[in-house]
């Protein structure tokens, strides 16, 4: 049966009104995003306006907001010392290019991937030792650690393959996996062993690095009597803690001499105190 016009329109759904209370609110949630973003604009505005300024050497994978960080981050630790890490990731690197980060604040140190596990050398290691060595970098090498393999065996591959001399920086251990066929438990003796073993043949104790959350629910305890190397790029910090030897804040920098994207750190203390904790 057809339905009067009258019916139809009794059944029709009202359109909801919108107050002047609510459009209100809405331009009040608006206001606040626009005063957000014009409030982190107006924080990075050196490094923002300085990206915009085009340099050549930037890479395709640079980030505005990445790049304004940076240089936050290099402003407000400007009396600490700039470095960087490597590894095969980083491609053939141009050694005599490497120089500064954002033309003004120099490299000074370079930590380079050495070993990976029990039977892997990084493939650029011997090329990146030699080069940083020819560009008057201090040098430190790190070892990858693999959960779940020998501990010791690790460490032997590290040692057969670092030759320390005098001013190059302690040995580091790199552990930023959990196991996935051993307890947290017997991970730590793991990575006791292969510290103990490396600081045995160096005489020298090994830095280890980490990211933050691992150290603090992991690592930060237990292995108090060891100096920390600390992941963290969290946008909101801007600064070193105390209890950090080296701060890796960035893993997309550019730096002349490598054309992809780069690690860069900063060490807790001015060159003079860098060269305390190196081989003697």
């Amino acid at each position: 049966m057809k339905k009067s016009n009258s019916t139809m329109s009794r059944r029709r759904p009202k359109k909801r009104k919108t107050g002047f209370f609510g459009k209100w609110i809405d331009f009040f949630f608006i206001g606040i995003v626009i005063l957000f973003i014009l409030s982190i604009a107006y924080h990075y505005r050196s490094g923002i306006i300085n990206y915009l300024g085009f340099k050549s050497h930037y890479s395709s994978n640079t980030n505005v907001f990445s790049e304004a960080r940076n240089l936050k981050v290099l402003e407000k630790n400007e009396s600490k010392v700039v470095g960087l890490d490597v590894s095969e990731y980083q491609g053939k690197i141009r050694w005599s290019y490497v120089d500064t980060i954002e033309d003004k604040y120099p490299l000074r140190y370079v930590f380079i991937r050495a070993t990976v596990g029990n039977d892997r050398v990084d493939n650029q290691f011997k090329r990146n030792w030699l080069g940083a060595k020819e560009n008057k970098m201090i040098r430190g090498a790190y070892h990858y650690y693999r959960p779940n393999e020998n501990s010791l065996e690790q460490a032997e591959l590290f040692i057969k393959t670092v030759k320390l001399k005098k001013g190059d920086l302690p040995p580091v251990l790199d552990i930023e996996k959990l196991p996935k066929e051993q307890s947290i438990e017997r991970l730590k003796i793991g990575l006791r062993r292969w510290l103990k073993a490396v600081e045995a043949h160096y005489g020298v104790r090994p830095i280890i690095y980490t990211g933050e959350k691992y150290y603090d629910d992991f690592l930060k305890e237990e292995f108090s009597d060891y100096l920390f190397w600390i992941a963290n790029y969290n946008f909101y910090r801007e600064e070193i803690q105390d209890d950090w030897l080296f701060w890796q804040f960035t893993e997309k920098a550019t730096v002349p001499g490598i054309d992809n994207n780069v690690d860069v750190n900063i060490y807790n203390g001015d060159l003079q105190q860098l060269g305390y904790i190196t081989v003697e």
